[in-house]
């Protein structure tokens, strides 16, 4: 199983290779568009980049997630938006093993390149009526919902107009609702400096009647599948995910100075060419050591989450924080190798021509996602804390003990 998962990996890492051309060229179109144009979609598709996580019983490769994360390092090395968008229908078809099996099996009805998409704030109210929920919200953010077959929001659930007590104190309870995407009205709405062909619109249900078969309890819904992928907590796995997208951007950033360094290019008043001066030197190499750290860093976080997912262990608050305490820490770093790479190229960079000036914008842009904000530092140092001196004394311990949690 693992040989096969590598390789079907490494065929999809070629293929995106002889890709990478195609893909760059059309990145200035699909901009404009402010979605991925069709015919990429389908080319991605053929690849196989769609089903990396649809469980092999419907035709997927129901990968591992290092293996996940490779693919889309890859893919968001070469374009920040065709990748975001791979990203998002692969980390919300995590979450739909949550529905009951009969609806996770229609969902793949028409075979293993399902796209989906969603909205995962709770921007909606549910009402339970019989038979089902009356669902209103209006999602923002919900990348590629265009092309997408199934989108999937979550709703507060409320009774007499208030929300209904969830599972913990002051929490509410929340629902997730899952329909085709002919159930869905999109709102134009998506016009952002980065990122800009996700087509991240609004999506708006008003007055739809959901189905039981088509909700999921966001608190007590176990998965239909068994396997590593399916069983984890979908925000354990999902959180990961902002890893290969930093990393991809700040390797691209760092290619694209390199290139335009060994061109032998000469700015305006420097005494040598860029690629004979010291000071781009001392930068480049600033720059690379932080991509480098952060790559290890990333790396030791996946492959430690993925054996805990392995052995059924990957629950818990702990090793929520950890993993978003690291993913934070890489973003930030990934986002100063990007903004060090625009500097260093001087004012050529600006032009629409450079991908470094899309390179930026992207970043930024995923920089600003809720789930790699910094203020999430402050929950991993609480807990920190709350470990007392035992905690602090296992500081040199390897990422994977949840904030050095006892066993």
């Amino acid at each position: 199983m693992q040989s096969t998962n590598n390789e079907a990996a490494d065929r999809i890492l070629s293929e995106l290779d002889s890709l990478a051309p195609i893909i760059a060229a059309q990145a200035a179109e699909a901009e404009e568009a402010r979605r991925i144009p069709a015919d990429m979609i389908q080319m991605l598709k053929s690849v196989g980049v769609f089903r990396m996580t649809a469980p092999q019983i419907h035709g997927g490769l129901e990968f591992d997630l290092p293996a996940v994360a490779r693919i889309l390092q890859k893919l968001f090395k070469i374009d920040g938006s065709t990748a975001w968008v791979v990203t998002i229908t692969n980390a919300t078809a995590l979450l739909l093993p949550l529905l009951p099996r009969e609806t996770y099996e229609e969902t793949y009805r028409n075979g293993p390149d399902r796209l989906c998409a969603g909205g995962g704030q709770p921007a909606g109210t549910a009402v339970a009526e019989a038979g089902g929920l009356r669902v209103n919200g209006r999602w923002p953010f919900a990348s590629g919902c265009e092309d997408a077959d199934w989108i999937a929001a979550v709703c507060v659930l409320t009774q007499d107009g208030t929300p209904a007590a969830g599972p913990a104190e002051g929490v509410p309870a929340i629902r997730g609702v899952c329909l085709p995407a002919r159930y869905w009205q999109i709102e134009d709405t998506w016009r952002a400096p980065g990122l800009r062909a996700t087509g991240s619109h609004h999506i708006v249900l008003k007055d739809v009647f959901v189905p039981s078969e088509n909700v999921f309890d966001m608190a007590s819904a176990r998965p239909c599948l068994p396997g590593p992928l399916y069983n984890a907590p979908p925000m354990q796995i999902a959180t990961l995910l902002h890893g290969p997208v930093a990393l991809g951007m700040a390797e691209g950033a760092l290619d694209d100075i390199v290139a335009m360094a060994l061109s032998g290019r000469k700015q305006q008043r420097a005494a040598v060419s860029m690629r004979d001066s010291e000071i781009f030197h001392y930068e480049l190499g600033r720059a690379q050591a932080e991509f480098r750290a952060a790559q290890v860093l990333c790396d030791a976080q996946i492959a430690s989450h993925w054996r805990h997912a392995v052995a059924g262990t990957l629950s818990g608050d702990a090793l929520l924080a950890e993993a978003t305490q690291s993913m934070i820490w890489m973003t930030e770093a990934c986002l100063r190798v990007v903004q060090s790479c625009f500097a260093l190229a001087g004012g050529a960079a600006v032009s629409n021509s450079s991908p470094l000036q899309r390179r930026l914008r992207d970043m930024q842009t995923a920089a600003q996602h809720a789930g790699v904000h910094a203020r999430h530092y402050a929950h991993a140092g609480k807990l920190l804390l709350s470990r007392g001196n035992d905690g602090l004394q296992q500081a040199g311990s390897s990422p994977g003990d949840g904030l050095h949690a006892k066993s």
